[in-house]
């Protein structure tokens, strides 16, 4: 066993505490019972050489931040670069942990994102990344490598087994069956500690469930399910407490001598967990000030004159050390000219090597035999062996086997968020009662003409305002998992747009029903059974269409707020034009024209022929009461130029614009969450 994983003994009281067997299992270490998940496939060697990489800072800032600064497009992203990595080189293979450490804005994340080919508003000088000797490409990444992000983006209300279980069906090849998809989620699941919280809910921000750092694993865990040769991730330990953080990265060193690659970012790791790093990479202003293993660090800085206090923590003392100071100019220009001296030191020492890293003087002939013998850890018997074929990458389940998995999940998610379904019920169930009683007064008696089309109106156009609220906040909350899944491949966009059209149909029906079906009976409208069916149907496609288009508005940009102001004023237009603030007849040409793409006016004009159609209604002249076809007064409004049944026709014809502008919004605009834009 490493030494750095032996444990102190108990303290002495705690030993007349705590039976022996007890005691034993609180201080046996991990290791020594671990399940090594190993990837069998070909070791893999991941190579950054001589990369210089440059950031345009103008194409960070998202555009719609540059237009409130009254900036004009041809000056977004002008005069805006500048140096991000200054002649980088890494080389680390499989079995290795390597750490990438600095202060911020050292360039951690950007050297992760060039690596697994996600950096955008950046260009590669010169060098270049291989894998396995061949230039690094998006399908190459694809193949063999996993990113894990630094936020965790997972349902909230699946449990642990049932996200690994949705994962795997959407991941695995289809030569696997499912006791086979089912086995590789319990391995891995054992294999990340997460049997204790395996059927608790995910949960996030706002639902009670498992710990962040179980959290983190269960992130860990999507990614490791299909079998990665290559792990990264940024920023693993961030949000999480010192003892979470550190069993985590004991997890991902476990993971290491399974045979994988693992390349992490971390910020300043606390001495235990810099101890269990195999490699050490400080960064500062993109200039590579150590490269070299985690036990030598130490070694290098004393050897230039930069030793380490006793009882410090190495990576704390030399993260400070080469951080920059900007409170003032003159510190700026010291910790700058510092840093800048401690890279071309470390650039003269490892300049004429293969693998550009730092040996003690002594081992300096030995190539870099003494890099494999740091990792060689114990091997576990073969019996605590999963062994993974490494030919799993093909043949991954398309079009109807990934609408089944995502409608599944979907709908099981929303279902069990009780919370939101019984406030949207109830906010359906209170507006339609809270209408209702204000007609109920009326008894057996018919309204007024007056108050029936009122009524009407009212009906179809106050519950498609809280809907388009209502999805566009839903939609923006998942944008960020649809982006990485879509980045990932998990899936592509038509078996997404299916799955959740189709599965919020149930919800959106049981939200018409609360809110359409007391109305219509406690304002005494047309009682004939077949007037009430036409009448719910076309409420139900007045709302839907609201709910589509507010889709396309969450697809559309990028922003919570930018999705409910255009999706409101969308709606306004339409309210407006809907037939019932002012006569048809009476508007002017531009405002008619939208009035023939404004489903309120649709709406409105079948549910006034539902309703007046074969009745008449008294109407009053001083002692001469007059019966009045209903027809004549839809006819009055203007609201008899169609058949009914174009009405429906018209509204079907909406929503199908809508899903269409909806599914090519999703599929040519990337569905980044708004802190990515």
């Amino acid at each position: 066993m490493d030494q750095r994983f032996n444990q102190p003994d108990p303290p002495e009281h705690l030993k007349g505490q705590l039976g022996s067997r007890h005691i034993d299992a609180l201080y046996l270490p991990e290791e020594d019972n671990s399940l090594y998940f190993t990837y069998s496939g070909t070791p893999n060697v991941l190579e950054v050489k001589d990369l210089t990489y440059q950031v345009n800072l103008d194409a960070q800032i998202p555009w719609y931040e540059k237009l409130a600064e009254f900036k004009m497009p041809w000056e977004f992203n002008k005069d805006g670069w500048t140096s991000a990595m200054k002649n980088l080189n890494v080389k680390v293979s499989s079995g290795q942990m390597l750490a990438v450490i600095g202060n911020t804005g050292c360039g951690r994340t950007s050297l992760l994102d060039i690596i697994t080919c996600k950096d955008e508003g950046g260009k590669i000088k010169s060098g270049q990344i291989l894998i396995n000797g061949k230039v690094s490409t998006k399908h190459r990444i694809k193949k063999c490598v996993a990113h894990v992000r630094q936020d965790d983006q997972l349902l909230p209300h699946l449990t642990v087994r049932e996200t690994l279980t949705f994962i795997a069906r959407l991941r695995l090849p289809n030569t696997f069956s499912e006791e086979q998809r089912q086995k590789r989620v319990e391995d891995v699941i054992a294999e990340l500690r997460l049997r204790q919280c395996a059927n608790t809910k995910v949960g996030n921000t706002y639902t009670r469930g498992v710990s962040g750092g179980e959290r983190r694993r269960v992130s860990i865990g999507v990614q490791l399910l299909w079998n990665p040769g290559i792990l990264i991730l940024d920023e693993p330990t961030s949000g999480l407490d010192s003892f979470t953080a550190h069993n985590l990265v004991i997890t991902l060193s476990r993971l290491a001598r399974g045979n994988r690659l693992v390349l992490l970012s971390i910020h300043q790791p606390r001495s235990d967990i810099f101890q269990l790093f195999d490699l050490v990479l400080l960064l500062s202003s993109g200039d590579t000030i150590y490269s070299g293993t985690a036990k030598d660090m130490v070694a290098y800085f004393t050897t230039i004159g930069y030793p380490c206090p006793r009882y410090s923590n190495p990576a704390d003392f030399y993260v400070d050390l080469t951080s920059i100071d900007h409170r003032n100019k003159e510190r700026e220009t010291e910790t700058l000219e510092r840093t800048r001296y401690l890279a071309e030191i470390f650039w003269d020492k490892v300049k004429g090597s293969d693998d550009f890293l730092w040996k003690p003087t002594e081992d300096a002939n030995k190539n870099h035999a003494h890099v494999d013998a740091g990792i060689n850890l114990p091997i576990p018997s073969h019996d605590k062996v999963i062994r993974i074929s490494n030919n799993e990458v093909d043949q991954l389940p398309r079009g109807l086997h990934q609408f089944s998995v995502l409608i599944r999940r979907h709908v099981s998610n929303d279902l069990r968020d009780l919370t939101t379904l019984l406030i949207h019920g109830f906010e359906a169930l209170v507006m339609s009662l809270l209408i209702g009683f204000l007609y109920y007064g009326q008894g057996n008696n018919r309204l007024s003409i007056q108050d029936t089309i009122s009524l009407l109106f009212m009906k179809g156009s106050l519950t498609p305002f809280a809907v388009v609220l209502d999805v566009v906040a839903k939609c923006h909350s998942e944008r960020a998992m649809l982006y990485h899944e879509l980045e990932d491949g998990l899936y592509s966009i038509t078996p997404y747009f299916f799955a959740k059209v189709i599965g919020e149909l149930p919800e959106h029906f049981a939200f018409v029903v609360f809110y359409g079906v007391p109305i219509y009976w406690l304002a005494n409208l047309n009682p004939e059974p077949q007037n009430f069916l036409l009448n719910f149907l076309l409420l139900w496609l007045m709302v839907y269409c609201s709910r589509a288009m507010a889709l396309w508005m969450s697809a559309l940009l990028p922003t919570l707020p930018m999705s409910s102001f255009v999706s409101n004023a969308i709606y306004t237009v339409s309210y407006l034009t809907g037939g019932y603030i002012i006569r048809l007849e009476n508007l002017w040409t531009v405002p008619f024209w939208m009035s023939y793409v404004s489903f309120l006016r649709w709406g409105f004009e079948g549910l006034l022929q539902i309703q007046f159609t074969d009745l008449k209604y008294d109407v009053t002249v001083g002692n001469i009461t007059v019966p009045i076809p209903g027809l004549t007064i839809v006819k009055n409004m203007d609201m008899n130029n169609y058949p009914l049944f174009s009405c429906y026709l018209v509204l079907v014809g909406i929503i199908i614009g809508f899903l269409v502008l909806y599914y090519l919004s999703l599929k040519f605009i990337k569905q980044k969450s708004h802190q990515d834009w």
